[in-house]
């Protein structure tokens, strides 16, 4: 195979086909990764359509508390979710700090170096694929454990890494945060044939450029964006070093903050921590550049507080990767969020064609509520209830609520709540302006068309100009050309 895939790991093939055996053995029985471990690693299937064809795995410690924060962890190629549940040090700070992992799996069906498909848009983008798979993985594990959906996040190695900038992009209402090493930005490359350009050169893009590639992955997205940690090694000649950089140009654009360093310092094994502020002066992203190291992610095995893992094929002996990442987070209580729990008892009291209902137990302290709809604040109201307006009829939303306190500090999130409106979902049309004249969607007038209903210009009367027109009701028509 010719491939930039191939080439991205062309002196793998041993190691693909242990991974392959691994993935065959862990699909039968579940895995105990250590005699001392509080839990099992184990196998979860019909977590829901999977259209994106993979294996999910997960691992919790046995007395893993309600509310607690969840990780998402995606093995690089070649490799298999017990492999990177063994070596990548996760499990050690699931049990220390008390969250879950969730391994995703690809496997040569869908790849034949067991790769994720991060240049693909058919599988790597919103609602579609290996992206969406992930997603109904994260809805599960959530479901089960009664994590707290305001912390959850995701980490990955190489085209692992690669996907978890992704779906970093494509869900920033899903994921609070998350780590890519020795990984692409988001959406660089959107075909296998541009896959290479990226893994191997600079794309000379423009902050603005990186930063416009996760805006439009989830477009009218309001909300908090994701945390991001980067790991880059500056002898890595699989996925260039100036991939870091452009990762970190992305990530703070994204934020909108300079490109300029809050803060650095050096670490263990080489490693040089750059931290950029948020507006608040709180860490948005860090760029750890681990110096001399290859293609891998960076392990350092002992019983330090500060070490994890065991070295492997792309496990490299420098610097704890997990343990910082962790850190950054707040997974281990330094900066997580407001002390307050969730609500509970969220429930959807009523539903309109354009509103819902909702409503909510005290929390002791509260000072007020934060309501999210699709993870984007709609509102804070002070008491323990609130109508949510100018909905889309037949649509569903998707609701989280959570207590902050006289100071201003945000608690954790409530499990989510669904609302569908009543009423007919929005019906759209795609076609030249003529058309819509002739189907009664539109009119026109000296030379020009014009959307019945909203008065819209829709550029001139002919057959060489194309729009959508979704009718919000009767006879009423908005152009929706970035969709419907």
């Amino acid at each position: 195979m010719r491939s930039s895939i191939r080439r991205l790991f062309r002196r793998t093939a041993l190691a693909a086909t242990i991974g392959a055996v691994a993935a065959t053995l862990t699909a039968v029985t579940p895995l105990t990764p250590t005699a001392e471990a509080a839990g099992t690693l184990q196998q979860v299937t019909n977590f829901g359509s999977n259209p994106g064809n993979l294996a999910m795995y997960e691992y919790a410690p046995a007395d893993l508390p309600a509310n607690a924060p969840l990780v998402v962890a995606l093995h690089g190629c070649s490799q298999s979710a017990s492999d990177y549940h063994a070596h990548s040090g996760w499990q050690k700070f699931a049990d220390q700090w008390g969250f879950a992992v969730v391994y995703p799996q690809t496997s040569t069906a869908n790849n034949l170096l067991s790769c994720f498909s991060w240049f693909d848009s058919a599988k790597d983008t919103r609602g579609k694929g290996e992206a969406a798979s992930v997603v109904q993985m994260v809805d599960t594990a959530a479901a089960q454990y009664g994590s707290d959906r305001g912390r959850v996040f995701v980490t990955g190695l190489s085209a692992g890494g690669g996907m978890a900038a992704d779906l970093l992009a494509d869900y920033p209402d899903v994921f609070a945060g998350g780590a890519v090493d020795s990984g692409l930005p988001a959406q660089c490359a959107t075909t296998q044939s541009a896959a290479s350009a990226c893994q191997y050169s600079n794309q000379n893009l423009t902050p603005k450029q990186w930063g416009d590639k996760v805006r439009n992955s989830y477009p009218g997205y309001t909300g908090t964006w994701p945390r991001v940690a980067i790991w880059q090694g500056t002898s890595d000649t699989t996925v260039a070093p100036v991939n870091g950089t452009e990762l970190r140009d992305q990530w703070t654009d994204v934020w909108g903050i300079g490109q300029t360093a809050s803060s650095t310092r050096e670490l263990t094994g080489g490693t040089t921590e750059s931290i950029y502020n948020d507006p608040a002066g709180k860490p948005a992203v860090a760029l750890f550049s681990v110096s001399g190291m290859g293609h891998g992610l960076a392990v350092n095995p002992g019983s330090g507080a500060d070490q994890c893992g065991s070295t492997g094929a792309y496990y490299l002996d420098y610097i704890c990767s997990s343990y910082h990442t962790a850190r950054f987070w707040g997974l281990d209580g330094s900066g997580s969020s407001g002390s307050l729990p969730a609500p509970s008892g969220v429930t959807v009291t009523g539903t309109t064609d354009t509103g819902a209902s909702l409503r909510w137990n005290a929390v002791s302290g509260a000072a007020a509520y934060n309501v999210y709809r699709d993870g984007t604040n709609v509102g804070s109201p002070t008491g323990t209830s609130y109508t949510d307006t100018d909905l889309s009829a037949g649509t569903t939303y998707r609701y989280t609520v959570a207590a902050v306190d006289s100071t201003g500090a945000v608690g954790a999130a409530s499990s989510p709540v669904t609302a569908t409106t009543t009423g007919a979902a929005p019906t759209c049309y795609t076609a030249n302006n003529y058309q819509h004249v002739a189907a009664g969607r539109a009119h026109q007038s000296i030379g020009y068309t014009y959307a019945n209903g909203s008065n819209q210009n829709m550029g001139l009367y002919n057959v060489a100009i194309t729009h959508t027109l979704k009718e919000t009701s009767p006879g009423y028509f908005v152009i929706a050309d970035s969709g419907c």
